[in-house]
């Protein structure tokens, strides 16, 4: 990114002005991309170990497969959600409080004996299913955070900061050659008069 300029004080006092905003916000960028790194870090370990864990117990479930073929799908859903946010270094992202099932009344006399423990075995699973889902979304909020506070942090720390430093650096150059030039344009010009003077006095 090219920094637009004038050969000016005005130019230069502006520069000055967003190089201080961009140096002074950088140490928060970096703090801030730092810790979303982190917590990126901590969320995929965390998906990692809920899709290890739900996996794991439907394993252990496949032994009993042929019995689950009695049993009444019908008899249990997902009755409501319950859901909050937190701020996690300045992103909102959702928190699962809570799962809420819905569970028919079913005979006790009339079902197999384990369709009780079946219900709260699909509770367990359907938990972490819907933990695991919430876990992924939390990710992918912080992934996007995280990618554009390391944009944000390149594009200050590699892009603007050293070319608004360029850009001041530059315009300091040519306003010193200029008071130089000038100061050498009046010698120039003293010597002149001075010597037409001079010269004026001996014609007299």
């Amino acid at each position: 990114m090219a920094v637009k300029f004038q050969y000016n004080k005005t130019s230069l006092q502006g520069l000055e002005k967003q190089l201080k905003i961009r140096e002074r916000a950088l140490p928060t960028i970096k703090s801030k991309e730092s810790a979303l790194r982190l917590e990126v870090k901590r969320t995929k370990d965390e998906m990692t170990a809920l899709e290890e864990k739900l996996e794991k117990d439907i394993r252990s479930y496949e032994s009993t497969s042929a019995l689950w073929s009695e049993f009444n799908a019908g008899l249990i859903a997902v009755k409501d959600v319950a859901l909050s946010s937190k701020k996690i270094a300045g992103v909102i992202v959702p928190v699962l409080d809570g799962v809420a099932f819905d569970v028919k009344p079913f005979s006790l006399f009339g079902s197999p004996p384990w369709f009780f423990d079946g219900i709260n075995v699909l509770k367990t699973l359907a938990h972490t299913g819907i933990e695991a889902e919430f876990t992924g979304l939390k990710l992918s909020m912080l992934e996007r955070a995280r990618r554009k506070t390391t944009q944000k942090l390149n594009l200050f720390e590699k892009v603007q900061i050293p070319g608004y430093k360029d850009a001041i650096l530059k315009i300091k150059r040519f306003m010193e050659d200029e008071e130089s030039l000038s100061k050498s344009s009046q010698k120039i010009m003293r010597a002149n008069l001075e010597k037409r003077s001079n010269k004026e006095e001996d014609e007299l």
